[in-house]
């Protein structure tokens, strides 16, 4: 039933947009819906560069800070999604967007969807360490990749496969055709 609905929502989308057209031009007239569509589609491109670059600061805070960012990356989602709605023509996905543009509203959805979410995060250098967000408190500079429990992490010129003593080969090796 559930794969149902959204082939069902994406064929009434449309048609609810277009009544959304006639009721408005109706009331208003022709010129003043074109109006109103080009600024909604205005609006959708100033609050996504406004709101668009807060979230981003804020994701940068929260990892440079060292905790999750989820919560201002779903945000940031969000805010790219009210803005997509907001220059699509149409009423009822202006309504939609520009209602995931105040911030009350994506908290709610935040904490509706958030149990549903899993945010994986990479320890890759400049996010984070050991479980992608959190730094290890002798580390000087940026936090490496790979660092973490049971790793081991040598430069270039502290390691080398010279002076095979012990009789093992070398793992490269033993794959190589000859």
């Amino acid at each position: 039933m559930r794969t149902l609905m959204i082939p069902i929502f994406l064929l009434m989308m449309p048609l609810a947009e277009i009544a959304g057209f006639i009721v408005v031009g109706r009331q208003l007239g022709v010129g003043a819906t074109l109006l109103l569509v080009l600024a909604s589609a205005v609006a959708g491109a100033l609050l996504l560069r406004i709101q668009g670059f807060g979230a981003l600061r804020k994701i940068q805070e929260a990892s440079q800070a060292g905790t999750d960012p989820g919560r201002q990356l779903v945000h940031g989602l969000m805010i790219v999604v009210a803005a997509f709605l907001l220059i699509l023509p149409g009423f009822i996905s202006d309504i939609v967007g520009l209602l995931l543009f105040v911030p009350t509203i994506r908290d709610v959805a935040w904490r509706l969807i958030k149990s549903r979410l899993t945010i994986v995060t990479s320890g890759m250098g400049g996010m984070g360490g050991v479980g992608g967000f959190s730094r290890s408190p002798h580390q000087d500079g940026p936090p490496r990749p790979g660092t973490g429990p049971g790793v081991i992490d040598l430069d270039d010129d502290e390691f080398s496969r010279t002076g095979n003593s012990r009789g093992h080969t070398d793992p490269n090796e033993r794959d190589r055709l000859r």
